[in-house]
């Protein structure tokens, strides 16, 4: 009993986006359950006394995030073409969920070592140029030192390693930027936790913050597909 059961494990790629991501990760799991369903797609359930969509996420998303590459696997008892599965999706899917691509599953989620983030802070009376100018020089540091919450508690980590600055714009009252920061299965660094050490050691606290996650890559800095 095993691939026998189903025909293929999909891999589903999909936008999250606008109000949609003040919903929780447990409560999306369960709105795509339920859109599935409604798909009517020949979808795979698991066996025993609880029959269930099979359904895994590769890097779930913190709440309060905007996504543009999120992904999910579901298996299928039948071979369908990727362009029917988006289409189906996309028909029962809420406002803020878009699918774009779909594709056999073969890379394991244990490849992913990178999250790519746009970010976008705003300040009410502080000048963009000037918190940049400080954000960079923060990122400097030779030691970034942070706690950070985990199973078995509080843990002091340095995040100089787990980050890089791959953008950084300051103008009028705002800062932009794009941050690559760890993730996957073994470590997984928000990137608020570099933003939050930043703003306890400058003071500088934004008004306003948007963080849109744009790519999941590997070791090798490869779209993780």
């Amino acid at each position: 009993m095993g691939n026998e059961l189903f025909a293929d494990t999909v891999r589903v790629f999909f936008e999250k986006k606008g109000r949609i991501k003040y919903i929780s990760h447990l409560d999306i799991v369960r709105c795509i359950s339920r859109a599935i369903k409604r798909s009517g797609l020949p979808v795979w359930y698991t066996l025993g006394f609880n029959p269930h969509i099979y359904l895994t996420f590769a890097l779930p998303l913190s709440l309060g995030f905007e996504s543009e590459c999120e992904s999910m696997d579901f298996r299928l008892t039948e071979h369908k073409d990727p362009q029917e599965i988006i289409e189906s999706l996309n028909r029962v899917f809420p406002e803020g969920l878009r699918v774009y691509k779909a594709v056999l599953a073969v890379t394991k989620p244990e490849a992913i070592r990178w999250a790519q983030y746009d970010i976008q802070l705003e300040y009410d009376c502080l000048s963009g140029e000037e918190v940049a100018k400080e954000f960079e020089a923060f990122c400097g540091q030779s030691c970034i030192e942070t706690s950070k919450r985990t199973k078995k508690g509080e843990k002091t980590i340095d995040l100089k390693p787990l980050f890089s600055i791959q953008k950084l714009i300051g103008e009028r009252n705002a800062v932009t930027m794009v941050m690559r920061a760890a993730a996957g299965t073994s470590l997984n660094i928000n990137p608020t936790l570099v933003l939050n050490a930043f703003a306890a050691q400058s003071g500088r606290v934004p008004d306003w913050m948007k963080i849109v996650r744009t790519r999941i890559l590997t070791e090798e800095l490869e779209d993780f597909v």
